[in-house]
């Protein structure tokens, strides 16, 4: 495999743990700014919104723009926006710097994409894309925990100064070794095809309620272990890392799920296996071992979805499959928002033991969209027009 694709790997692992490293430092951002918990858990929900909006935005972008070059203009653009975050004075600066840098990361993962795909060649275009995202879920697993501990020592501006730096260094190898890239050229009917379609749309539907449920109490994990669980705060990032490694298994099990027993028996079990681990959680709270197996069972689970239900859009709409993995790249950010925000609302009025039963609600919301859809699938007819990206 090209070397060149690993390096692209390294920039969405740079912009993915940032989507994330808010979640571990929650409780030292709430305390620095003299915030309340809610309210910083926001921080992760606007990043996650405006990643969602900015996906469709850089692939038009992509179209007029060398990509190589957009990729450097991203990169710079997120490590302008950490220097930012680092240095805020307070919630509202912090929040601005939070919209630049989802805006960076969503352009950054398109791009990288698209060139890991361009440098393997068709034969080994999977495995490009494989290695991209590897990047984006390494950045749960070694990411985050890493963050988390510089903040522990250093404080949570440190762990922006850290991703800046890490970014600069991603800039300076890619613009060295990246050659020259063309533009998209997209067509103009597969969006609007893919959105006419039913199963599809409910398709969608099952990855914003899913993720929705499960960042409802992801986003607000942390002051969980430390505050329900019991777990010391030395020990939280233990508690992520094993999610994480947990969540990459997942990845790699939906991906098996969906072509062992097909993509729309997985796309109903899915739902229905995380709304049992997820009522689990407050189930297990008190016992700080079976809750670490609880909470493995739920982030492995919890990772499956995506490519089960990219696997049901390929399926199921085989002339919209571009248009479709693209709209779900913005579907699962709108679920990250969603049930970020609803749990920091809802924390307003509620103590965190609420949180999984809220999550519980928008899973069990994904499991009756992932009904109708493979309902509404096995009543409708293919589309067979030819369709792009759009």
């Amino acid at each position: 495999m090209n070397l060149r694709i690993f390096f692209l790997a390294f920039a969405t692992f740079a912009t993915g743990t940032a989507e994330n490293i808010v979640i571990g430092i929650l409780p030292g951002i709430a305390s620095g700014l003299d915030i309340s918990i809610g309210l910083a858990g926001q921080l992760t929900a606007v990043f996650s919104i405006t990643f969602a909006l900015t996906a469709p935005l850089a692939l038009l972008l992509a179209t007029r723009l060398e990509r190589k070059t957009m990729l450097g203009l991203a990169l710079l653009l997120f490590i302008a926006s950490n220097v930012l975050a680092a240095a805020s004075p307070g919630y509202a600066v912090l929040f601005a710097a939070r919209i630049g840098m989802a805006a960076a990361s969503a352009t950054a993962c398109l791009v990288a994409t698209m060139l890991a795909t361009e440098l393997a060649g068709p034969a080994k275009r999977g495995r490009a894309i494989g290695i991209i995202f590897m990047g984006i879920s390494g950045s749960m697993v070694l990411g985050v925990p890493a963050g988390m501990l510089v903040g522990e020592r250093f404080g949570w501006r440190a762990v922006f100064v850290a991703l800046a730096l890490l970014a600069l260094a991603v800039l300076a190898i890619c613009l060295r070794t990246l050659p020259t890239a063309g533009r998209n050229s997209p067509a103009a009917s597969g969006y609007l095809q893919h959105l006419r379609s039913r199963p599809l749309v409910a398709a969608q539907l099952v990855s914003i309620l899913m993720i929705g449920g499960h960042f409802t109490l992801f986003a607000y994990l942390a002051p969980y272990l430390t505050e329900v669980v019991g777990v010391a705060t030395g020990n939280v990032a233990l508690f992520f890392l094993a999610f994480g490694v947990a969540g990459i298994c997942g990845g790699y099990c939906g991906g098996w799920l969906a072509d062992a027993v097909g993509p729309r028996f997985a796309i109903v079990a899915t739902p229905l296996a995380y709304l049992v681990a997820l009522l689990a959680i407050p189930l297990a709270a008190k016992a700080p071992g079976l809750f670490i197996v609880a909470m493995m069972a739920w982030a492995m689970i919890s990772w499956m979805i995506s490519p089960v239900v990219q696997s049901f859009l390929m399926a199921t709409g085989p002339q919209t499959a571009e248009a479709g993995v693209s709209l779900n790249l913005s579907a699962m950010h709108i679920g990250v928002g969603l049930g970020t925000a609803l749990g920091g609302l809802v924390l307003a009025w509620l103590p965190l033991q609420s949180l999984p039963w809220l999550g519980g609600l928008l899973a069990a919301g994904a499991l009756a969209a992932a009904l109708v859809a493979v309902r509404s699938g096995a009543e409708a007819p293919r589309i067979t027009q030819p369709a792009g990206i759009f």
